[in-house]
């Protein structure tokens, strides 16, 4: 549910425009508002759960979440929609902090990297199926029901939740206010810059100035961070190189084939003319492949270094980037099938070793942190990688059209908006601006393969912890698919 809200909500973008009557950067924000509150309170839930107990964090989060999904559904402006969709990243921020350390706790051994393979295949299995989803509710019945659909099965997992899961805690430490004032404001300010940089002028005062909070407020989170005792993110984790090189993998993965989902999906339903449920037809490669991959690779961990599938699966999702660039107004969606299939099976691959890399590096009591961090790196690297993009897309589309891109035709639809020889020329500087951005995330995460090979270290996973139940061992550690 969580991560079909990240990708389900692309499809039906264009019929959220219209309906909505929104721009370039509300549809931005629509994505975004989910991605920053989630990035900016993981850290803090992760805190909160292991000093209340992951269970009730949990179950906490689902509930504020399947709130929100309801707001989201019924809400009539474009504003409304964004604050709506804020909440549900706050619930969301809650179940992601929790939910490895709650399946750590579960599971010993070689179970354990069965779990973490089947929780790598929803993942990347959800994401990559989330077009689909939105293409036949949005399509078939209205945009409002892919979150209506949340409400009858948050109720039930609620329900289920309460029944099945044990609690488990860590070590006992203080709520870091100053620290996520400083992270989750500076962290703000950045996306917001990024996101209106192009439409308030770079040079305007409120980008200027929200650049600058951000520059002072996230080294001052680093330098509060560094003096606290009981720090919401220990730096000292980041001395170990395996888990910097799981930080780096998860960014890496979001900033560059997550966030390139907003736009891939755009460029087929606009630029192509798709229908929202032919569009999401187009992504099941993606989905079939990282559901395919991802079980092999979580049963891989026991036996292949975890460094050698992060690179592997960074690589093949960074050449599946680059091979899908050369587009060109003539240009079919076939042109992207080479890149979906290797960029599928690169998902899947991944995300098993980062999961039980970002859990098996730490000390046991510490799971509910590391899942933070990890968790909060991937949603950082969704949020600036969507607005980092969007910068870029739209300043390439000004230089190549000296009148300015008619912002309509980007939210709403192109065909149905620009003349025949208007729509030409357009077409072919938006095929060449979305050539850039694959070219960028396919360079990104080529990179972020080398270093992962580099920096994830076999000597950097720790023992296992004690058996379930204890309250030591109930965070547990992915170690045993790690080694």
């Amino acid at each position: 549910m969580l991560l079909l809200d990240i990708t389900v909500v692309n499809v039906a973008l264009p019929d959220i425009s219209k309906d909505l009557k929104t721009s370039f950067s509300d549809l931005q924000w629509v994505v975004d508002a989910y991605a920053l509150s989630l990035a900016a309170l993981l850290l803090t839930a992760g805190s909160l759960a292991d000093l209340l107990g992951r269970k009730r964090i949990f179950i906490g989060g689902l509930a504020i979440f399947t709130f929100a999904s309801l707001l989201c559904g019924l809400a009539g402006s474009p504003l409304v929609l964004e604050l709506a969709r804020g909440l549900q990243g706050v619930g969301g921020a809650a179940m992601f902090a929790t939910s490895l350390a709650l399946l750590a706790a579960t599971f010993q051994g070689a179970q354990r990297g069965a779990a973490f393979g089947i929780w790598g295949a929803t993942t990347g299995g959800a994401v990559a199926v989330g077009p689909l989803v939105g293409g036949v509710l949005t399509e078939h019945v209205s945009w409002e029901s892919i979150f209506f659909i949340n409400v009858p099965i948050g109720i039930l997992a609620v329900l289920a939740a309460g029944r099945v899961l044990e609690e488990s805690k860590g070590p006992a430490a203080r709520v870091d206010l100053p620290g996520f004032l400083t992270f989750s404001g500076g962290l703000f300010f950045l996306i917001f810059a990024l996101v209106r940089g192009n439409a308030e002028g770079w040079s305007s005062g409120i980008i200027v100035g929200f650049l600058i909070a951000a520059a002072v407020l996230l080294p001052l989170f680093v330098l509060l961070e560094s003096r606290r005792s009981d720090p919401m993110l220990d730096l000292s984790l980041f001395r170990k190189p395996a888990f910097t090189g799981a930080a780096i993998s998860a960014f890496v993965l979001s900033a560059g084939m997550f966030a390139m989902f907003l736009y891939l999906t755009l460029y087929i339903q606009n630029s192509l003319g798709f229908k929202p449920l032919e569009a999401g037809l187009r992504f099941l490669p993606i989905t079939l492949l990282s559901f395919a991959a991802a079980p092999i690779s979580g049963n891989l961990t026991s036996r292949v270094p975890p460094r050698f599938l992060l690179a592997g699966g960074l690589g093949l999702v960074g050449l599946g980037l680059l091979i899908m660039g050369g587009l060109d107004a003539q240009s079919k969606w076939t042109a992207l099938l080479p890149g979906f299939l290797l960029a599928g099976v690169g998902i899947g691959m991944t995300n098993p070793p980062l999961a039980s890399t970002a859990i098996g590096v730490v000390d046991p009591r510490r799971s509910g942190m590391a899942s933070g961090i990890n968790t909060t790196f991937r949603q950082v690297g969704i949020a600036t990688g969507i607005a980092g993009l969007g910068a870029i897309f739209q300043t390439s589309l000004e230089h190549k059209l000296p009148n300015g891109p008619p912002g309509e035709a980007l939210a709403s639809g192109i065909p149905g908006i620009l003349g025949p020889g208007r729509r030409g020329e357009f077409l072919a500087a938006y095929t060449d601006a979305l050539n850039e951005l694959l070219l960028i995330t396919g360079l990104v995460s080529l990179a972020g393969a080398v270093l992962a090979l580099v920096l994830v270290r076999q000597k950097d996973f720790v023992p296992h912890g004690p058996p379930a139940g204890s309250d030591a061992g109930a965070a547990g550690t992915a170690a045993g698919g790690a080694n």
